[in-house]
């Protein structure tokens, strides 16, 4: 509830977050459907940020990958077995736990992303190209502050 209305009378600024929220989580869903086909041609489109993720962050738990995109441990699963059985992961022990294993990025899995993953950023390069770089990053900080509220 916002400062003196009731539960449900918002302000015109969360319309408008809604509606371009809306357009932007479409978008974000047909382009990554796109990415994921350039990495491989059978790759699910949610896979795309698996490979984000991994590479970011290095080897990762499958647990820990539920956890951080806030999906179950049978769905993480399913996911994982298909990006193994393109090549794209492997699984190996963890060092710390021998009972459990640790999902990373194969060579080949890094290249395919690595190729896609730059002509992204150019992508934004190219889309950003009038922005002045404090906006490009203010945008970047807020999103993230965003995503940070997500369960």
């Amino acid at each position: 509830m916002h400062e003196g209305g009731r539960e449900g009378d918002f302000g015109p600024e969360y319309l408008d977050l809604e509606r371009e929220l809306a357009v932007l989580l479409r978008r974000a869903r047909a382009s990554s459907g796109e990415l994921a086909r350039e990495v491989h041609p059978d790759l699910e489109p949610g896979a795309y940020g698996l490979l984000v993720r991994l590479e970011d962050a290095g080897p990762q738990r499958a647990t820990a990958l539920a956890a951080y995109f806030g999906v179950g441990k049978a769905t993480m699963s399913r996911q994982l077995r298909a990006l193994e059985e393109l090549g794209l992961i492997a699984r190996t022990p963890d060092p710390e736990d021998g009972r459990a294993w640790l999902i990373e990025l194969t060579p080949g899995g890094r290249t395919r992303f690595s190729r896609v993953r730059a002509a992204r950023r150019a992508e934004y390069a190219r889309r950003l190209a009038a922005w002045d770089p404090d906006e490009i990053a203010e945008l970047a900080r807020l999103l993230h502050r965003f995503n940070g509220l997500m369960p």
